[in-house]
């Protein structure tokens, strides 16, 4: 079988498809070896190992001669080296993948027959299965709740054939294809999230700019998750997670909807955080609280540049979002028919 691009020069490839890494260990070998296998030839694959203490992510990408390797001397977060791999891809496409996500074999191959089919769409979605819990959903992209609070749609939910082609709020960053002008036309990702929540607000941005994201039912991965921050418990998890989400609320919501967002935002995170099995976290949430207000003039700063460029009205914002609590409650997907290109031809 032949090998995915390398590093040929002469001619870019349809695709980029980057994989970060840090301390992911055997799974970016899995990841990597499930790549080789893809009915899709025309991509190539940039590894950048980010600065991870495991010397093997590097050692591990070395094995696999289409690789190309970058190495970074300091770890810039997944939103850095996210934003670095754009910039090295030669693809029209730019795709991610975590290395902690299995793609199946006609994993490309089904993206860009879905960006032929739909030429008015630039940005698309992965089915996500659960690794470790076969027959269960892993995410169906991802899900803006009115409460201000974003979900992985379908997200530990028995996988009885919810996931069909629609738009969902926005891409999940574990596996997802944009085209790479748009990414870097909307700034890429926010550096300052580091990591989570960063393609929350890339997805956010993408629902303003008038930019639909579509779920294709044949882009399959089954995703790990969190492999390399020590699982979604875990005090990076925790922390970040949790600033982040106000930072994608202070910096994206319309105006006419934070009225309404704010104070349900904060009646949803109380009951969250009361919750029995959060509250050992209980200090170390009140610590991202304080960082994420902490770090609000910052990022009303970045409010008024992404507000100023809004393209889609606030009633098509609104309504891309789920009113329904029990959605919240259930991590139920939200995936809605494509609407047709409201804007002019780009």
């Amino acid at each position: 079988m032949a090998q995915p691009r390398g590093d040929d020069k002469a001619e870019a490839p349809a695709l980029s498809v980057c994989v970060i890494a840090y301390n992911s260990g055997p799974t970016l070998r899995t990841c990597l070896e499930h790549l080789a296998a893809q009915s899709f030839r025309d991509f190539e694959t940039l590894v950048i190992d980010n600065a991870s203490p495991d010397p093997g992510d590097a050692a591990i990408a070395a094995e696999f001669p289409f690789v190309r390797l970058i190495r970074n001397a300091e770890n810039l977060g997944f939103t850095g080296a996210g934003n670095q791999g754009a910039k090295e891809a030669r693809g029209r496409w730019y795709v991610l993948l975590n290395p902690d996500a299995y793609a199946q074999p006609d994993w490309l191959e089904a993206l860009v027959e879905s960006a032929a089919r739909h030429p008015q769409v630039r940005s698309f979605t992965s089915v996500q299965l659960a690794d470790d819990r076969p027959g269960y959903l892993d995410g169906l992209g991802d899900v803006m709740s009115i409460f201000g609070i974003p979900y992985r749609g379908g997200y530990l939910s028995p996988d009885q054939g919810q996931a069909r082609e629609g738009e969902v709020f926005s891409p999940c960053g574990a596996a997802m294809m944009i085209d790479r002008a748009l990414f870097q036309g909307l700034g890429g990702f926010d550096e300052d999230f580091f990591c989570y929540g960063e393609d929350v607000d890339l997805g956010y941005r993408l629902q303003l700019a008038d930019e639909p994201t579509l779920l294709v039912p044949g882009a399959v991965i089954r995703h790990v998750g969190s492999a390399s921050t020590g699982g979604r418990k875990s005090e990076f998890a925790v922390f970040h997670g949790t600033r982040n989400r106000f930072w994608v609320l202070f910096k994206d919501t319309p105006a006419l909807l934070l009225p309404l967002v704010v104070p349900l935002h904060l009646l949803a995170l109380t009951g969250i955080y009361l919750r029995r099995e959060n509250r050992p976290h209980a200090a170390l949430i009140w610590k991202a609280v304080k960082a994420a207000f902490a770090g609000a003039p910052m990022i009303f700063r970045s409010r008024r540049a992404v507000q100023a460029a809004r393209r889609a009205s606030f009633w098509q914002v609104a309504t891309a979002m789920t009113w329904n609590p029990r959605d919240l409650m259930g991590r139920r997907a939200v995936i809605r028919p494509l609407r047709p290109a409201r804007s002019p031809s780009r």
